[in-house]
């Protein structure tokens, strides 16, 4: 008897189980492909969004817009054994604007399609497609975010500089990034973007208003009187407009499971209070049913202005 190995005719299988056990690894396939699975390609986003002119402006120079952005990829053909791979693989992250236009007489309207197609137009010719975020990509994507507005604005106002009918035309422009569980805000003027979770609905947005700076600047709270409430609509940064370069807020949030994002326009916030919209946003109801049951409210109260109302709704598994 020797110390070979012996094995067995027409099988790999040997008489040594140490042998055995490295063939078998060997063998076996490349990754674990069941363990592979980034949060990007995991968490499961809803949405609704609806627009309502008003009952007092001719016009709705609101305008919004979701963005679902994919990275995929997929075998085509391959010589490899179908455990080693998966056929498709696809990470996904959204994005959810609004912009409220500036004027009433339709110079808005312009506006505020012009700021978001531009953003959408620069997402598609310089946009990373960061679906998986850590500190690096995190700083690169606010930084993007500021650029994306800063050339916004730069079009909107070369845009109203080719027509005099549009002459200081401007308007306000929230946006949001999510991939994963990575929330990215940018913001200019006074539309908001709010985080609800648990029953807290939370204010995401500083309002850009001679009002609201005031109030920063001042020692104590700042309260806003009936003689001074116009300072609460009187805007120190815009997109367009001619008043230079408008001060982006930029941030970076975390989502929960559960969480819901709302992105509304002043035609909302200007009527109804935030506790009634954490009420709405309790009930559970449908998010386009939750989107209309804002709107009403604002209408019930007047509804003077244009209502646009932007909500997601987040899954996002547990680790």
């Amino acid at each position: 008897m020797t110390d070979e190995v012996r094995q067995r005719p027409g099988s790999l299988e040997t008489d040594d189980p140490i042998e055995d056990g490295k063939r078998r690894r060997a063998l076996s396939p490349v990754l674990g492909l069941d363990e592979f699975r980034p949060l990007s390609s995991a968490v499961k986003v809803e949405f609704s969004a609806k627009s309502h002119p008003g009952r007092v402006r001719p016009n709705n120079e609101d305008h919004y817009l979701i963005l679902r952005l994919d990275r995929s990829q997929e075998v085509l053909e391959t010589s490899l054994p179908e455990a080693d791979f998966l056929r498709r693989f696809d990470e996904h992250s959204y994005a959810m604007l609004i912009a409220d236009g500036i004027g009433g007489t339709g110079t808005g309207a312009v506006a505020s399609r012009v700021a978001l197609s531009t953003l959408a137009h620069l997402a598609m010719h310089y946009g990373r497609w960061n679906v998986r975020v850590d500190g690096r990509t995190a700083a690169e994507i606010i930084e993007r975010a500021e650029w994306y507005y800063r050339r916004v604005n730069e079009a909107v106002v070369e845009r109203a500089k080719e027509n005099p009918l549009l002459a200081g035309m401007a308007t306000t422009m929230t946006a949001t990034y999510s991939a994963g569980d990575d929330l990215f805000l940018a913001h200019v003027g006074h539309s908001r973007a709010y985080i609800f979770r648990d029953g807290e609905l939370t204010q995401l947005t500083s309002d850009h208003t001679v009002a609201n700076r005031l109030a920063q600047s001042a020692p104590r709270p700042f309260p806003v009187d009936r003689a001074t409430e116009d300072l609460k609509h009187i805007l120190t940064d815009t997109i367009g407009g001619g008043s230079g370069k408008p001060m982006v807020q930029a941030a970076h949030f975390r989502i929960w499971d559960g969480d819901r994002v709302l992105l509304c326009t002043d035609g909302l916030i200007s009527q109804v209070g935030d506790d009634r919209i954490a009420e709405v946003l309790t009930l559970q109801r449908r998010l386009d049913e939750q989107c209309q049951m804002l709107i009403d409210l604002a209408l019930e109260h007047g509804g003077p202005d244009n209502i646009t109302v932007v909500l997601a709704q987040y899954r996002v598994p547990r680790g």
